[in-house]
């Protein structure tokens, strides 16, 4: 069976909510599609306004971010509890923003994936290199310590339902794309890993978006590839553009 396309919108920290729910507006028509899911992962700020503004559509939402306790001191932190209580369905779990900014690292990533999945939320899991790492030849070892590192613990059954995001580093927000036989050439490999860490029907089943800057002009080609199932897209997400690389076809 034919894995579903899901095209997912990082909005990163841009769009009050005044704005967030003016963008929902106006993409509404763009997006519609009986054939992809769509997600737009939102500030925290935005959420609530953006789920009532997509109500009735095609559209999920989506958090950039969560953290693994389910209450208490930690000022600033927002839990998995509140994010579904909002209407939240995904949540974006260790962009590389996150893992470079924020210092985040593959222990704490790997509870934030347990927690998301415990509170019933689908976690986009995010993996990738930088191009220093690249240039030393050692991608898919980077890849894969980030992939058998954030999913110690999580079953067979949990990664059939989730997704997973490769976004090469030296890709995101520089104008930069990976060729079409290089995001392939790591989603394959992200499927291969799954295979060796579970089974072939885990690895079949499991989405792999390709991320880094993607854009109206390349997602029909990427989109095509047999393991990339989709994309995470930043800066195109916020403009109508976003609706050309859902319906890419």
């Amino acid at each position: 069976m034919a894995r579903r396309k899901i095209v997912a919108g990082n909005w990163k920290m841009n769009m009050t909510p005044s704005e967030a729910v003016k963008l929902a507006e106006e993409l509404k028509p763009l997006v519609a599609s009986e054939e992809v899911d769509v997600v737009y992962c939102v500030p925290a700020i935005d959420i609530i306004p953006v789920v009532e503004a997509v109500k009735g559509t095609n559209v999920a939402v989506g958090a950039e971010n969560m953290y693994f306790e389910e209450k208490g001191a930690y000022t600033g932190e927002i839990s998995a509890a509140m994010l579904v209580d909002a209407g939240v369905k995904y949540v974006i779990i260790g962009h590389s923003e996150r893992r470079d900014y924020f210092k985040e690292d593959d222990a704490l990533l790997n509870k934030k994936v347990k927690k998301a999945f415990e509170a019933g939320l689908t976690p986009i899991l995010c993996c990738g290199e930088s191009l220093e790492l690249r240039e030393m030849g050692v991608t898919m070892d980077w890849i894969r310590f980030q992939i058998k590192s954030d999913l110690v613990g999580i079953t067979a059954d949990q990664v059939k339902t989730m997704v997973i995001a490769y976004e090469p580093i030296w890709a995101i927000g520089t104008g930069k794309t990976a060729t079409t036989e290089q995001a392939q050439e790591v989603c394959k490999g992200i499927r291969e890993c799954i295979a060796e860490m579970y089974d072939a029907a885990t690895a079949e089943a499991v989405r792999i978006q390709y991320g880094g800057s993607v854009n109206a002009g390349t997602a029909a080609d990427l989109f095509s590839q047999p393991d990339i199932d989709g994309g995470l897209v930043g800066g195109a997400s916020l403009k109508a553009e976003f609706g050309q690389i859902v319906n890419y076809k």
